[in-house]
């Protein structure tokens, strides 16, 4: 059985969150020795650093403008696979064999400035699209398979919730280099994603300010990610708060930088108002850093008990949290050793695994060469 896949974000040079998410859940998908080929369709030629495989061709389709809908959608229509996975949300209009595609969030709904007029309409009605096109819809978290049914009416049914993979567990030494080329402070508290608003960087920045008091000078607050709407005011937020000569804007990271980021932090902060998933809590915890995140939408399923949970609006109980991973060393060793333990739980393997089981499901093969699933949150919505 051949399935074809959109693996045009896997193709881009710089991967953050769905290119991230395309990548290695292909990769794994290839690793994997079950019934399917695949036919990886690329708006550009796959990195070099992308696994090949004997189970798979790359297909490169150039087309200077609207790739998915027009492009993709001919390619399909002459050359047709037996099914259609897209890790990111866009199905082709013209599509005419069963598809899946992932989505990822809808936090758009609610985060409305951090869109245009025009792109937030595009995005809610090629959202809507979707939705109807695809036989079954794979949701990162539980979390944003009860956003689906609850805001689109989505029945439980058509979808399978299949949670991200994680970078490897390991012990990781902080690099010195890395220390120097950003500027780092001796402690830091660590923040990765766009600085957007629903992110919440303005509680955390008065969190911080609240944390830390003239004693705590060496005490930094480092900001890794690309600026998004409101990025600027942020800014003078940090200003009027007193704090803006310990805040470090480190704009986009590479990511052979990240693990020792992570890893130099004291701990990793991550108060955002509305995640489909949140991988940045995941690699803290894979690399050795105290997580304190919200306690929404789906960071909850990924910290577990091996994090500090707080309301994300409660400044006050944020600024306690940050105060006592500062001050308690024995505190950070257990959030250490209980968030690599959780880490373990979430591989690219096993998300793998569950992405083939939903394409044996559409196409009505019954064992997808033994892929087990069982017990793992990639059940129906209303598991």
């Amino acid at each position: 059985m051949l399935i074809g896949v959109d693996a045009s974000r896997a193709a881009r040079a710089r991967r953050t969150g769905i290119e991230s998410y395309a990548f290695h859940l292909i990769a794994a998908l290839l690793r994997r020795s079950g019934p399917f080929r695949y036919r990886l369709y690329v708006d550009r030629r796959l990195p070099r650093d992308f696994p090949t495989s004997p189970h798979a061709e790359e297909r490169l389709l150039t087309f200077p403008r609207l790739w998915t809908h027009l492009r993709l959608s001919a390619e399909i229509v002459r050359h047709p696979p037996d099914l259609l996975f897209v890790p990111s949300h866009v199905i082709p209009l013209v599509c005419p064999v069963p598809a899946i595609a992932t989505v990822h969030d809808i936090g758009y709904l609610w985060y409305r400035e951090a869109y245009s007029p025009l792109s937030w309409i595009l995005l809610h009605l090629g959202t809507r699209q979707n939705i109807r096109a695809a036989r079954y819809i794979i949701a990162d978290s539980h979390a944003t398979a009860r956003d689906l049914v609850v805001h689109f009416g989505v029945a439980p049914e058509r979808i399978r919730v299949a949670h991200l993979g994680g970078p490897s567990v390991r012990e990781i030494t902080p690099d010195p280099a890395v220390r120097v080329r950003y500027s780092l402070p001796e402690r830091y508290f660590l923040f990765v994603g766009t600085l957007q608003p629903r992110k919440n960087i303005g509680r955390l920045l008065e969190a911080f300010a609240q944390a830390t008091g003239p004693a705590d000078r060496q005490v930094g607050l480092v900001l890794a990610g690309q600026p998004g709407v409101g990025a600027s005011a942020l800014r003078a937020r940090a200003a009027a708060l007193g704090i803006a000569e310990r805040v470090r804007w480190l704009g986009y990271v590479a990511a052979e930088h990240l693990p020792s980021l992570y890893a130099g932090a004291t701990a990793f902060v991550f108060p955002s108002l509305y995640e489909g998933f949140g991988m940045p809590v995941l690699e803290a915890m894979a690399w050795g850093t105290p997580v304190i995140a919200a306690n929404t939408s789906s960071l909850p399923e990924v910290v577990g008990p091996a994090g500090l949970l707080i309301d994300p609006c409660d400044v006050d109980g944020l600024a306690r949290a940050m105060r006592r991973l500062l001050d308690d060393r024995a505190l950070r060793d257990r959030l250490i050793a209980a968030g690599r333990e959780r880490a373990q739980q979430f591989s690219w393997d096993r998300c793998a695994a569950q992405v083939e089981a939903v394409c044996a499901e559409a196409l009505g093969i019954s064992d997808p060469g033994g892929t087990d699933v069982a017990g793992e949150p990639g059940d129906h919505a209303s598991g």
